[in-house]
């Protein structure tokens, strides 16, 4: 079955098929707007129950939908704004749960490189609860969803600039938590991304 496109889904409200339109949007997205939600909030039942409100949000908001962006982007957004009032909510911080998750982060196929990136990833994950809200969420789209800053700047609205700013704070303060609560750990994933980024 042929995947319809954004314009296409579009077309099905505006004709009157918002629920097959909707049933469309959750199965191609549903997955994907879980793990940006589960990545910020960190506990599964938060994060199931965000993601739900993100697309019962996304059906009463769609009659004001105008296309400007993609549809991906702008469940994106309320994504990240779902979550982000839901951390300043949320004063007490929960363990992390990385066991259900860490196979989607790890990039590596060589096993040993693989036990080694999920200790990384852990130590990241761990340094990565101590940021502010916002850098959170800058940091978890470029450097888990390597997204480029224009489309982060679409959904965050905050410029080009002030999201280059906000993620070398927060890679700066990642790479420093680490270093001091975990010395002998290889900081290359971590210290790197800002090197690269000053050559962007």
């Amino acid at each position: 079955m042929v995947e319809l496109d954004d314009k296409e889904l579009l077309e099905l409200y505006r004709l009157g098929q918002k629920e097959r339109m909707f049933n469309e949007l959750v199965g191609r997205y549903q997955k994907r707007i879980y793990w940006v939600v589960r990545r910020m909030v960190k506990r599964h039942e938060d994060a199931d129950d965000i993601a739900q409100d993100v697309f019962v949000k996304a059906y009463t908001a769609l009659e004001g939908f105008r296309g400007d962006s993609d549809i991906y982007t702008w469940l994106y957004r309320i994504a990240v704004n779902l979550s982000i009032n839901h951390l300043r909510k949320q004063k007490v911080r929960n363990a992390v749960d990385l066991d259900d998750y860490l196979p989607f982060l790890s990039r590596d196929a060589d096993q040993d490189k693989k036990m080694m990136r999920r200790e990384n990833v852990s130590f990241i994950e761990e340094a990565m609860e101590r940021l502010p809200e916002k850098q959170r969420a800058v940091f978890i789209m470029r450097y888990y969803e390597e997204m480029p800053y224009e489309q982060i700047s679409s959904i965050l609205g905050t410029s080009v600039g002030g999201l280059k700013a906000n993620f070398h704070h927060a890679v700066k303060k990642v790479a420093a938590y680490v270093k001091e609560n975990h010395g002998s750990l290889n900081l290359e994933d971590v210290e790197g991304i800002a090197d690269n980024e000053d050559e962007l």
